[in-house]
């Protein structure tokens, strides 16, 4: 039953939690709360633009937690981070739980969730691994000797674990040790059959969502539970999607599959002592076939199949359905033999379908397949993927089409607009129809012809970016080439940063870029200069901070992730736009689809993916309302190429100078003030 007693509204409330934690009001935060409020009365899905400093965790927070007290009903809350997770779980829900349990009539419950692969398995702990290892590189004795140890570590970090997330194992262990002691959702055997059942982690923590009134997962479990057709969330009427630039990626890469010769080979092992031994033979050899004709196919996206690779794949099809109809049915039988059976059927169900959806992708239009290999890590051997085209329809279907849903980041104005990441979502253009205020609910009835109603909201943010930042782009370089970093860019940078006294984030394209710029910097200034790779990012970062004439080189993996207030930061460095690689197969296809539908598919797949990360950067530079600075971008296409507009339109409107000399008198005088 909904509580009886009357809750303040979401105004109110608002007020409160600021106060309580030492806060000002804020007229973009109020605005943007109370827009959350009504598309969780209306069910009109809401898309908030909500730049750094607007506060905007609380603004949907708030209303989240009044909704979700008022109806006893569960929302949801979705990062693309785990440092959002932490700051919400650890930070902004215990402040906001006990600063408004008056006005609530109690505390509201809170939990985290994540997939079942990130919680150790405590009979997989103590039962050990059935199967050799995956990695023909673990027989070095180095890599074994090592991963010993750090099972090892594992076993003892169990007894000490309140929680088994790995996530709180610090420091961590490598990929391979852990999935020796963790299992995937269709590995595991159930609560009922697995006798640790009762004291398993990943179950405790559904346990504890359930009886959550917010629950903050990731955005790879929302898409688990909108799409893999079994749930893994609570009940849920409302979903709150921070980060929400990452989306379409983090969903894409769930709805990613690949498929290698290994995998097969270890499928093969898997089944190997629990069937007719001539059945899993056939799986062997079909590893053996795959692993042939994949040497043989250069890497790159396959826009028809080879006959030879068609070949390898019925034959690895055919061999998976033999064994999984050879294991047959669900036995009565010991734990052991039920796990060794459940682990085995996983992994040729896994093989199966993929295989199945690779062969049937090049009948239709949905799925891109490719070859990756040399394009994306040397040392891995090749291996077949298989992608979605777009994930739009799915998110339409089952996502936006079953939940009121609240979109928001700093950065979903692309071009101007929210329409360029609304057609990603799934979503029409933009009809920003207000409904008039009801008094209990203004939902209309749910329509099957009827597209999803949403609206978008750009609440700005406190920051002067016209004031406080400049954007300087270095219209006078030669365009970028292929040859890595051109000696005129990195004299460039050397400027720079001898007028900020160091205080610099460079962004780079590539780590290739990123290197070289390092050593470069290293032998041109009198200013740390470390790099992405030189120790564990958060290190760096915290080095960064603390030293505010040390510089920080990295690439695309360090935008997101670096949150440096103060004096530390007054230059960031991007080196050129960052548009997809000519050879990403699945940038290439979707551009490729875009322009046979007669549109633009640069202007849609490849120059909004540059406008993002772009808009990610510079978002670096100005974290708190003192802040100040340069965000300098090195590619002088921003300034003279066509789709340069449409780039500048998705940064902050910060004052923009194409000046060398401008610039670094700009940043001299800054670094005088900070001394």
């Amino acid at each position: 039953m909904p509580a009886t007693t009357a809750i303040p509204d979401t105004r109110t409330l608002l007020a409160v939690a600021v106060e309580a934690v030492g806060g000002a009001e804020r007229q973009g935060q109020v605005d943007m709360a109370e827009a959350v409020e009504r598309s969780i009365r209306t069910g009109e899905h809401l898309a908030v633009q909500a730049g750094t400093g607007t506060g905007k965790s609380l603004a949907y927070l708030v209303p989240a937690l009044r909704h979700a007290v008022a109806e006893e009903t569960t929302v949801v809350i979705s990062t693309a981070t785990i440092a959002l997770q932490r700051q919400l779980v650890d930070r902004d829900l215990p402040r906001l739980a006990k600063a408004l349990r008056k006005e609530l009539g109690r505390e509201p419950r809170f939990a985290i969730l994540k997939g079942r692969r990130n919680y150790l398995c405590m009979h997989r702990l103590h039962t050990g691994a059935p199967d050799e290892p995956e990695d023909a590189g673990l027989f070095d004795p180095f890599a074994v000797s090592k991963m010993g140890r750090e099972i090892k570590r594992l076993h003892e970090w169990s007894s000490e674990t309140e929680t088994g997330d790995r996530d709180e194992l610090v420091p961590g262990v490598t990929d391979q040790a852990w999935r020796q002691v963790s299992v995937t959702a269709r590995e595991c055997l159930g609560v009922n059959k697995c006798p640790i059942g009762v004291d398993c982690f990943a179950e405790k923590a559904r346990a504890e969502a359930g009886k959550a009134d917010v629950v903050v997962t990731n955005h790879a479990m929302l898409a688990v539970d909108a799409l893999e057709g079994y749930q893994v969330l609570p009940d849920h009427d409302v979903v709150v999607i921070d980060e929400a630039h990452d989306l379409v990626d983090r969903v894409t890469s769930v709805a990613t599959e690949e498929l290698s010769a290994s995998l097969v080979a270890t499928a093969a092992r898997r089944c190997g002592r629990l069937i007719d031994q001539t059945v899993a033979d056939r799986m062997a050899e079909a590893s053996d076939g795959l692993a042939m004709i994949l040497e043989e196919v250069p890497a790159g996206r396959l826009d028809s199949l080879p006959q030879a690779l068609a070949g390898a794949l019925r034959a690895t099809k055919d061999a998976a359905h033999a064994c999984i109809t050879s294991l047959g049915p669900e036995r009565k039988e010991d734990v052991d033999g039920a796990t060794s059976r459940k682990l085995a059927m996983s992994l040729l169900d896994d093989v199966h379908d993929c295989a199945t959806r690779i062969l049937e992708a090049f009948d239709s239009d949905h799925d891109v397949v490719w070859v990756s290999g040399d394009f994306a890590d040397r040392n891995k051997p090749p291996s077949l993927r298989v992608a979605p085209l777009g994930v739009g329809g799915l998110l339409r279907e089952r996502l936006f089409g079953k939940r009121t849903t609240v979109l928001t980041s700093a950065t979903l104005t692309l071009g101007g607009t929210f329409d360029t990441l609304a057609r990603q979502w799934g979503l029409p253009a933009a009809s920003g129809v207000r409904k008039a205020e009801g008094t209990a609910t203004d939902k209309e009835p749910p329509s099957d012809l009827s597209a999803p109603r949403w609206s978008g909201l750009d609440v700005g943010s406190p920051f002067s970016h016209g004031s406080a930042g400049i954007l300087y782009v270095a219209r006078h370089l030669p365009p970028p080439g292929r040859d890595g970093l051109p000696p005129s860019y990195v004299d460039e940078i050397e400027g720079l940063v001898n007028a900020a006294g160091g205080r610099t984030l460079g962004l780079f394209s590539s780590m290739r870029a990123a290197k070289a710029a390092a050593e470069a910097l290293r032998d041109k200034v009198d200013y740390p200069v470390l790099c992405q790779g030189d120790d564990a990012t958060g290190q760096l970062v915290k080095r960064f901070a603390e030293d505010a004439q040390t510089c920080l080189f990295g690439t695309l993996s360090l935008w997101q992730g670096v949150d440096v207030p103060g004096p530390a930061l007054s230059l960031v460095v991007m080196d050129r736009i960052p548009f997809p690689r000519p050879d990403d197969p699945l940038a290439s296809a979707r551009q490729k689809a875009v322009e046979s539908r007669g549109g633009n598919g640069f202007l849609t797949v490849a120059a909004t993916h540059a406008a993002l990360l772009l808009a990610q950067g510079a978002g670096r530079l100005l974290r708190s309302m003192n802040d100040k600075g340069v965000v300098a971008i090195l590619d002088p296409r921003l300034a003279t190429a066509r789709y340069g507009g449409f780039l500048r339109a998705s940064l902050p409107p910060f004052w923009t100078t194409y000046d060398p000399e401008v610039v670094r008198a700009a940043l001299k005088r800054l670094d005088a003030a900070n001394n």
